[in-house]
Parts: structure tokens; C-alpha cells; sequence
């Protein structure tokens, strides 16, 4: 008999939740989880975004529930996901705290509600999932790994992202935070940092030279990364290969920070 593929499995068994799952880097995420091995936990506000990836992860032979449609800044709903989940698996392996929406305005033209509504759907969406699945975190020694930004760390010359790389700045600060606190637990935190990913929303930069400019020059590698390429990373972290990992933030993004 071959022996077992130690990627295949190294996150087997492991109850792992995914906060915006219908969309691209969350269905990634889903997908490669599933194959390393997971149960996957995927969560989403737009119900038929969840349910087509709850079944490619299913089609693929892979075990996920899909709780959905969920608004995850309702901290109820929060509560909800990780209640399922215990009731599913068991318990909380690792959250990656994925979901989010943005709005963008350039700051003369940014009114105080897009402000805080970027706030509360970018960052506050992490405090609320993240202490509700605390607890069973705790219970598992298990991990964390949130989405951030390349916004959170440089200005994008042609983006109106004020409120946006606010609310990154504070995942990642928030991250650091909470691999403070973790560590009496044994609960790492990681986030990771996209550049320009290709999803619906950023498919259009590849028709605009100056987007392509602005956007892909800036890339060692002149190119967007895919949703899979983020999803490499996420599974990495959430898996005992990254066990010395925590606190840090890795960047997905082509080469961008280094030059």
C-alpha cells in the first residue's frame, strides 16, 4: 500500500472554519483545506455564493458544512457559526477570518458613514469572530489566520482605499495582539497580505494600462497572483509545518514590499 501523502493529511480531522467562503480567496481556501485533509466550516453572507462553494468542496470529495447566509458583525451570528461547528466536529481547529467588504472614496469625498462601515465590516468582523471562537481555540491549542493587505502596508497610487488600509492596518495590529495572548494558550496568529489578486472585482485591471501599471509594475513578478496562491499560505499556517510561526504576517503579493 503507498504510503500517505504527508500535504494531503497534515490538516486531517482538523475542524476549520472559512469567513467569507463564496468568494474567491474564501472557495480557495475552502477547496485546498478540504484537500489537506480539514473539515471545513465555511460561512458566507450571500447564499448562493456559499452554496456553490460548499459544492465543488463536496464534488471534490472533500467534508464541509456551509453555514450561510450569516452577517458576521452580528456577533450572534458569529456565536452561530462556532456553535455549529462544535456540534459538527467537535470543537475549533483554526479560524481564518476571511470575510470582509470594503467601500472607497478619496478622502475629500469620504462622509463619516463609508468610514465607519469599512471599519465595521473589514475589522470589527474580526474582533466579533475571533472571540466567539476563543474559547474553543483555547480548547484545541489551535490558530488563527487573518486576511490583511498590501493597503495595510503601502498606498495604492490609483485606489481611493483610505478607510480600507485603515481597517487592514488594524488586522495586522490586531494579529500581533492577539499572538500576545494566544501564546498562554497555545493559540498561534498569523495573518497573510494579498497584493492584486485575480477575482471579479480585479479582473478588470487587466483591461486599463494604467492600472496595469500603477498595479502589476510594482510586482517583482508582473502578474496578479490567483486566489490558490493565497490559499497555499493560508493552509501552511494553519498546519503544524508553521508551529514556530505566530505573530507574523506574510505577504502574497508578487514581490511588491521587497523593491
Amino acid at each position: 500500500m503507498p504510503a500517505e501523502n504527508p500535504i494531503a493529511t497534515r490538516l486531517k480531522g482538523k475542524a476549520c472554519i472559512v469567513t467569507g467562503a463564496g468568494g474567491s480567496i474564501g472557495r480557495a481556501a475552502c477547496l485546498r483545506l478540504a484537500a489537506e485533509g480539514a473539515h471545513v466550516v465555511g460561512t458566507d453572507l450571500i447564499a448562493a455564493s456559499a452554496e456553490e462553494t460548499l459544492a465543488q468542496v463536496q464534488a471534490a470529495g472533500g467534508t464541509m458544512i456551509s453555514v450561510h447566509p450569516a452577517n458576521l458583525t452580528d456577533r450572534a451570528q458569529c456565536d452561530r457559526v462556532v456553535a455549529a461547528t462544535v456540534e459538527a466536529f467537535g470543537g475549533v481547529d483554526m479560524l481564518f477570518n476571511n470575510g470582509a467588504m470594503a467601500y472607497f472614496a478619496w478622502i475629500e469625498d469620504m462622509d463619516a458613514a463609508t468610514w465607519s462601515k469599512t471599519l465595521n465590516e473589514e475589522l470589527d468582523i474580526v474582533f466579533h469572530m475571533t472571540q466567539a471562537a476563543w474559547e474553543e481555540l483555547k480548547k484545541r491549542q489551535g490558530n488563527i489566520v487573518n486576511t490583511a493587505s498590501l493597503s495595510a502596508w503601502a498606498g495604492i497610487e490609483r485606489l481611493p482605499g483610505l478607510a480600507h488600509a485603515a481597517a487592514k492596518g488594524g488586522v495586522l495590529a490586531m494579529t500581533r495582539h492577539l499572538a500576545m495572548e494566544g501564546r498562554l494558550h497555545g493559540v498561534r496568529a498569523n495573518s497573510v497580505s494579498p497584493g492584486t489578486i485575480e477575482t471579479n472585482q480585479t479582473r478588470f485591471i487587466l483591461e486599463d494600462p494604467e492600472w496595469c501599471r500603477v498595479q502589476l509594475g510594482r510586482a517583482m513578478m508582473n502578474r496578479m497572483g490567483q486566489p490558490e496562491e493565497v490559499a497555499n499560505v493560508v493552509a501552511f499556517l494553519a498546519s503544524d509545518d508553521a508551529s514556530y510561526v505566530t505573530g507574523a504576517d506574510i505577504a502574497v503579493d508578487g514581490g511588491v514590499r521587497a523593491w
